[in-house]
């Protein structure tokens, strides 16, 4: 390789070619799937006092206090972690009665912040509490199995679900016999979804068919409706147009540790990867950069996507791609159908994480 590739007018590109996420297979063991499952690197920090609610949206205010709340009470649960447990020290809860919350409410109004506060604000170590994603608690079972996961979390005092949605009756079935399994051991839940209990499963299956199942789930949780728009996007400007090729691709190669890849192979290369990994497939990124992006071609391979694109925004990794813009990413029939949540979570979050980058194109 050349020390360096010319570009007439411009500073020549350096010598260290970018990183391909086409190129890397990462493998996860189990245990480390259990060891991460902690609030991901961008709610480290975050705690209640933190969050900023609209003033204009006083269910925001109320759901920091209901956390609270909540938090407090996990507080006299029974310090083993073993057993069942009584919910709150001064009123236990009826055995009949939700034993978890649920934060319903559009993408952007900061449910993962609130979830991730109630995480940290729950007086337990942290090798007690869990935090993982829907898609991350389901890949758990199938590492360790279901009979195994129950045994590994039945211990928890708490265990926080992000972005709770059911996409198939095989999913359906088995979280609703994981979460009645830990209820019994005294496990508490809080989950955060776009979709209100009652009602996940529609438009993507026949709901109908696994009512049960459904019902069971709703059962374990007390909805908290949080109203608001996109705080990612509110009062900020809009994101940038897609960059040139040469601008994505200059950018990758002066920026230490991004990675550049065509988009088209990308989304081949997801297909190959389960979406377990990845998370660590984005280890020590960055930046992505990617060229060529163009409308994802059918459901399962913007499934992946959105994965891909939620391990991303937890990661704070920007985003750089020429192209389509993120809002055309998805057809419209995508975006009205049963997924339609998800593509335009992806989208939000893609859009706030183009902004990021904006940075790494020389002015």
């Amino acid at each position: 390789m050349s020390s360096s590739t010319a570009v007439p007018g411009q500073s020549p590109i350096a010598e260290t070619a970018p990183l391909s996420l086409c190129a890397l297979e990462p493998r996860v063991p189990a245990d480390r799937l259990v060891a991460e499952m902690v609030p991901p690197p961008r709610f480290d920090s975050v705690r209640f006092d933190t969050y900023v609610p609209d003033p204009n949206q006083p269910s925001q205010t109320a759901a920091v206090g209901v956390l609270s709340d909540f938090a407090t009470g996990l507080g006299g649960a029974h310090a083993s972690g073993s057993g069942k447990r009584k919910w709150f020290s001064k009123k236990p809860t009826a055995p009949s009665a939700p034993l978890g919350v649920y934060l319903d409410g559009g993408y952007g109004v900061g449910k993962t912040h609130l979830l991730a506060s109630l995480w940290h604000a729950t007086p337990a170590d942290p090798s007690l509490k869990a935090f993982g994603t829907f898609v991350e608690l389901t890949n758990l079972v199938g590492a360790l199995g279901f009979q195994q996961t129950v045994r590994t979390l039945s211990g928890h005092r708490l265990l926080c679900i992000d972005e709770f949605e059911l996409d198939d009756p095989g999913d359906t079935v088995l979280v609703s016999s994981l979460l009645s399994r830990l209820v019994e051991a005294g496990v508490a839940l809080a989950a955060t979804s776009n979709t209100l209990p009652g009602k996940l499963g529609e438009g993507r299956f026949a709901a109908a068919d696994f009512l049960r199942e459904i019902q069971g789930l709703s059962a374990h949780f007390r909805p908290l409706r949080i109203d608001g728009e996109d705080y990612r996007h509110r009062g900020l400007p809009e994101a940038p147009a897609p960059y040139s090729d040469e601008q994505v691709t200059r950018a990758a190669y002066a920026t230490e540790g991004a990675s550049l890849d065509d988009f088209p192979s990308l989304l081949d290369h997801l297909a190959r990867v389960h979406p377990s990994r990845y998370g660590a497939l984005t280890d020590g990124l960055r930046a992505v950069c990617l060229t060529e992006v163009q409308p994802v071609p059918d459901q399962s391979t913007a499934l992946r996507l959105v994965v891909l694109a939620d391990r991303l925004y937890d990661r704070e990794v920007p985003v750089l791609a020429s192209g389509l813009p993120f809002d055309r990413l998805f057809s419209e029939e995508m975006l009205n159908g049963g997924y339609r949540k998800k593509y335009f979570r992806a989208i939000s979050r893609l859009t706030a994480l183009a902004r990021d980058a904006k940075g790494l194109v020389a002015q």
